[in-house]
């Protein structure tokens, strides 16, 4: 079977020490935001190589790798999904993967997948469905409704950003306080205008992590007044 094929490819390279690394880095300790995930130690790029190779694999097939509690596996997955809309623009990915939010459960999954499929799926549609995530009791859609809006600042289209960071002002999450604010940072890298507007209003109130990757691109002397 192909899936099998894949599987062993991913096994090949492997690396246990990295692994190690990745238990650590992506937070996997009891009671932790990646509690039980499990590492082969492979690199984003041998990810995505490997990807590749595959990318005809079948939605039957993703299913079992998004299902898997290797972390590499779901990667490979959503490397893969995001491949094939990336070809073929389809309804039917885009349903995939809102149907698997419950496997696109960490960071690195969330921001290599959603602003390429979600994001982009909505440039010319109703973006509802992000205002729904937003206030979603799942970590990750909330971080996928925010992250996915990068796909519109990419075409200078910043209300969303600006919205849904609104809805996550007063969110508990650390990853949520570094998605919104990264947003906010490339809204500002385009226009600074609105992204002053945002901080004018809001500042006050931001967590400090929020606001401080918000601010990171101005210069020291805004940075340092924004911080007071």
């Amino acid at each position: 079977m192909i899936i099998n094929r894949l599987l062993r490819d991913l096994k090949k390279v492997r690396e246990l020490e990295r692994a190690k690394v990745f238990l650590r880095f992506f937070k996997t300790g009891k009671g932790e935001y990646g509690e039980g995930d499990r590492f082969l130690g492979i690199t984003v790029p041998k990810t995505r190589e490997i990807a590749r190779r595959y990318k005809d694999l079948n939605l039957k097939d993703l299913q079992k790798l998004l299902e898997s509690k290797i972390h590499e596996h779901r990667l490979c997955a959503l490397m893969i999904l995001r491949m094939r809309y990336e070809k073929s623009k389809s309804e039917d990915m885009v349903n995939f993967y809102l149907k698997n939010t419950k496997n696109i459960n960490n960071w690195d999954l969330v921001d290599l997948s959603c602003s390429y499929i979600i994001g982009d799926w909505l440039k010319d549609k109703d973006r509802g469905l992000l205002y729904r995530l937003a206030k979603s009791k799942s970590l990750w859609e909330r971080r996928i409704a925010v992250i996915a809006t990068s796909a519109f600042i990419h075409e200078n289209q910043f209300d969303d950003t600006v919205k849904i960071s609104e809805i996550l002002l007063s969110d508990k999450h650390d990853l949520i306080h570094k998605a919104v604010g990264w947003m906010l940072r490339e809204v500002g890298k385009r226009d600074q205008k609105v992204l002053e507007k945002f901080l004018q209003k809001h500042a006050k109130k931001m967590p400090r992590t929020m606001l401080r990757y918000a601010i990171e691109k101005m210069d020291e002397k805004k940075r340092k007044s924004y911080l007071k």
